[in-house]
């Protein structure tokens, strides 16, 4: 577990509005956001909680520092702590930096081969609107995560700093952009050599042979490649400071370090890292189509500037020949200056449209023409179903092989294709492939395959699947014990041709086949010969209709019939079911009374004899799913929920608004009729109750009853979501 604060590099660029929308965007993925959790906000929505942070930071003018502090808290590969040990973590981290009473949005990511958790936190305080920034937090982090490794069962990291800032960063550097850093260049090709070096001259001599110059710079040196990049010569090696170098070599004495007239042996350049396979051909190509990139959006942009020039030229032309109209025209004085200032504001209008569009043009350019790191390039072209830039992300030096409820087997790795039902979610910087199925995700690395969500039947067959695609019959089964005996009752239910090199599960799974080819055989014997058993519990019933068919397939009485023509107890048509297949659920409407093992009796209503006096005596709820009401569809309510939102987001500007929220009052509860509302056609009664408004999706039928009755009438809502007027009730 390791928490790490990115800073933000220029503060007119930081924004929490934007950090939320990034950590809380699911990206069009199945697979990224876990869940969002809201602290210290009067609400749980994360766009209103912006808007709370925002006018909470809007309360602070004095400070020039950033207000935001993002926090990133990422666990080993592996593993996935529930919802309550994360809470519990982000709380205590909070805490421990001083922002326990600060407002935040936290987001779990699981689109990454590790699992993190992203924490945008105000660092000004709710109350006193003064600005937190902790001493040496990086240390404070290091401290909490022990403590909470221990706590939660957590694998250990190590959390002493061994390197520098500088080495920190360029090795980042290297891990997310897949690229060489000058820094990691330097020593991974010429530290030995400059350690060798016994004076100055030798130093330089090694320097200038790797196009390399060592230069002052403020207190000390720094060795800079001649492009403009540069690095400091403590960052290399600590016995490279200005101070070490000098004790060692005497005075530092600049003329004696210019690089000679000999061309260097070799030079630093931005280059792949070395992996296990060959990426000449794709860094090429990266470079073209980089290149490409960025001469179409010099392009891009060029063209913009020309419509946004050639568009205020003609709304100033226009704005001239106005003008030149009304000096011409008769007319007062007075009228001349209206006419003249309403020329002058509609021409601002336009510029400023014209300059909104052309923002907008700018926007969209940079997006299209966005330049892309060589791993983000990699991950791109995985994606798109290129196997090679697939393989060169498998390669790198940080894939790891994944772990848990895995499958993998000693045969081929390349998939003939992806069944159907199975699409790709994305692929991570390691090359681990995530496919969204069903009830599962199932993540790809190769070598193995990983059941990353879900541990239901369904999750397990499309496991089963895919690793018989890709690695052949023979497989090796991982995880938990759960995990196992679910692949092997799936493997034997689903009679797959399948073998695992465990014994164990190999052993339980053709017990598992003989047990149901065993219940099979007997079931055809019980039903050929059911005189002898019919009275055993557990036998199937006599039409020879199985309990799985009547189930799921509802076959009809008729062709159960001629199913078992010929059979002893199965009657003629009109004919009683027999014992067992009486009285069920299925046909419970059907009876007049319903009989209870304590001796009680209820009447049904709608089904009760037509001589009784009361056909209503006794409702049915308890008994009977009651049908959907009027309107309130999955649909419906998410036109609801959306027109809430609305107006719960503009009354944070107009406090004359009272609070919106779902139907949730007790049926027959006087309410106050507040009109009708259509959102995207569906139709929304508002129905207000002291200081909130209640919104009830309703049907076209209610609607239009709905608008007979005056809008502040009482009303109530009966059973089955119906409003009706309590008193005045029409128009």
């Amino acid at each position: 577990m390791i928490a790490k604060h990115v800073p933000m590099r220029s503060i007119q660029k930081s924004d929490f509005a934007d950090l939320v929308d990034y950590i809380t965007d699911e990206q069009s993925k199945r697979e990224r956001v876990e869940f969002v959790n809201v602290t210290n906000c009067h609400t749980d929505d994360p766009a209103m909680a912006i808007l709370e942070v925002m006018n909470t930071q809007s309360r602070n003018i004095r400070t020039t520092d950033d207000k935001t502090y993002h926090l990133i808290v990422s666990f080993r590969a592996g593993e996935n702590p529930d919802t309550d040990i994360l809470r519990a973590i982000e709380s205590r981290i909070c805490a421990g930096l001083g922002y326990g009473e600060h407002q935040r949005v936290s987001a779990l990511h699981t689109d990454t081969d590790n699992v993190h958790l992203h924490i945008a936190i105000n660092k000004i305080h709710p109350t006193r609107f003064t600005i937190h920034t902790p001493y040496n937090d990086h240390k404070t982090l290091g401290a909490l995560c022990e403590h909470m490794e221990c706590d939660y069962g957590l694998e250990a990291d190590n959390h002493r700093a061994q390197k520098t800032g500088a080495e920190n960063r360029a090795g980042d550097m290297e891990r997310h952009a897949g690229v060489e850093s000058l820094l990691g260049w330097i020593q991974r090709e010429c530290l030995d050599d400059l350690k060798a070096a016994q004076n100055w001259g030798e130093f330089k001599s090694v320097l200038a042979n790797n196009g390399l110059t060592l230069k002052l710079r403020g207190n000390g040196f720094v060795i800079t490649d001649g492009e403009g990049t540069m690095v400091k010569g403590s960052s290399v090696a600590r016995e490279f400071s200005k101070t070490k170098l000098e004790n060692r070599f005497g005075p530092f004495e600049g003329a004696q370090l210019e690089a000679g007239e000999e061309l260097p042996a070799r030079s630093y350049a931005p280059r792949p890292l070395r992996l296990r396979v060959d990426t000449t051909e794709l860094y090429t190509r990266y470079q073209a189509e980089q290149l490409a990139r960025k001469d179409g959006r010099a392009i891009a942009w060029s063209n913009a500037k020309e419509w946004r020039t050639t568009a205020i030229e003609n709304v100033k032309r226009t704005a001239r020949l106005k003008r030149a109209a009304i000096k011409l025209m008769g007319g007062s004085a007075s009228t001349k200056r209206m006419l003249y200032s309403m020329t002058s504001k509609k021409l601002l209008a336009n510029i400023e449209k014209i300059s909104k569009d052309y923002r907008s043009q700018r926007n969209t350019i940079n997006v299209r023409y966005q330049r892309q790191a060589w791993a983000d390039w990699l991950r791109t072209q995985a994606a798109q179903g290129d196997r090679g830039a697939l393989e060169a992300l498998r390669a790198r030096p940080s894939a790891q092989t994944l772990s848990g409820n895995t499958v993998t087997g000693s045969g081929t790795t390349a998939p003939s294709s992806v069944p159907a039902g199975i699409l790709q979610d994305s692929v991570t910087k390691k090359g681990t492939v995530v496919y969204a199925a069903k009830g599962a995700i199932i993540r790809d690395d190769g070598m193995r395959l990983k059941v990353a969500k879900g541990t239901s039947h369904q999750a397990a067959f499309t496991a089963l699947r895919m690793a018989m695609d890709r690695y052949g019959s023979h497989l090796s089964i991982a995880g938990t014990d759960e995990f196992k005996n679910q692949v092997v009752k799936v493997a034997a239910l689903a009679q797959l041709t399948v073998t695992f090199d465990d014994p164990e599960l190999e052993r339980r799974r053709k017990a598992l086949i003989d047990q149901h080819q065993e219940v099979s055989t007997h079931g055809e014997t019980n039903d050929r010969g059911r005189g002898t058993r019919s009275g055993v519990s557990g036998a199937r019933p006599a039409d020879a209709r199985s309990e799985r068919g009547q189930r799921e397939h509802g076959r009809s009485d008729s062709a159960a019939v001629r199913a078992g023509a010929g059979k002893p107890d199965v009657g003629r048509i009109g004919r009683s079911p027999p014992p067992e297949s009486q009285n069920r659920l299925r046909s419970l409407s059907a009876l007049g009374v319903v009989r209870f093992t304590d001796g009680g009796e209820v009447l049904l209503s709608g089904h009760v004899s037509g001589h009784m006096e009361h056909e209503r005596a006794q409702s049915t709820d308890a008994l009977r799913r009651p049908a959907d009401r009027p309107g309130m569809t999955d649909t419906a309510w998410t036109a609801a929920d959306a027109y809430i939102q609305e107006r719960n987001r503009t009354r944070l500007y107009i406090v004359d608004i009272p609070e919106h929220k779902r139907y949730t009052i007790n049926v027959g509860e006087s309410m106050i009729y507040g009109g009708l509302r259509t959102i995207d056609g569906q139709a929304l009664a508002l129905l207000r109750k002291e200081n909130q408004i209640f919104v009830l999706p309703v049907d076209n039928a209610a609607a239009i009853r709905l608008r007979r009755i005056m809008v502040g009438s009482n009303v109530s809502v009966i059973d089955g979501g119906i409003v009706q007027p309590t008193k005045g009730r029409k128009k």
